[in-house]
């Protein structure tokens, strides 16, 4: 794709609590457009994830094997270090409605007024990941309903285990 002696790389931060097929198929079709795509999740966050770090990358990089070009990394503190890590200025968001675009908006902003090399690209998501987000999923989950449809059987799968007759289980056991 690329035709500099650099390859053409994309961060694709989140949390990623659980991935989706919605996340699935962003970096599907972003791995179509770039050399590279870097999943990154992030170590740090504010949403409490029920996942620890180690099974969200586990569960990512389950998800997305078999996709060329896509590499899934843990990260901590600011994104634009790791864009400088990375040797990239490219941010893949996704944009499911109006909503998202308002808090990815003030985002971009933020990080290009810190580095104003960044650029963040928006991919609208498929018509039928619209509705799809990481908390839905887990809500569904915890009150014992069949996530099947929505994410990777792995995902699913853990999901089962850590909602054990809807009850949530991420202090009890680990």
């Amino acid at each position: 794709m690329s035709t500099t002696s650099q390859p053409r790389r994309i961060i694709y931060p989140g949390t990623f609590d659980p991935i989706t097929h919605g996340h699935e198929d962003l970096v599907r079709r972003a791995a179509q457009l770039f050399d590279e795509v870097v999943v990154a999740i992030a170590s740090e966050t504010p949403k409490n994830p029920i996942f620890p770090l180690a099974e969200r990358v586990a569960l990512a990089t389950e998800t997305l094997t078999g996709i060329p070009g896509v590499r899934v990394r843990t990260f901590s503190g600011l994104l634009i270090h790791l864009l400088q890590e990375e040797k990239t200025h490219l941010i893949l968001r996704g944009l499911r409605a109006i909503s998202d675009f308002e808090h990815e908006f003030q985002l971009a902003s933020i990080n290009r007024r810190m580095d104003a090399q960044i650029e963040t690209l928006f991919l609208m998501t498929s018509d039928q990941h619209t509705f799809l987000s990481s908390s839905l999923v887990r809500e569904i989950s915890r009150l014992g309903g069949d996530v099947s449809a929505f994410v990777h059987p792995a995902v699913a799968s853990a999901l089962k285990r850590h909602f054990r007759n809807g009850v949530d289980l991420s202090h009890s056991e680990k």
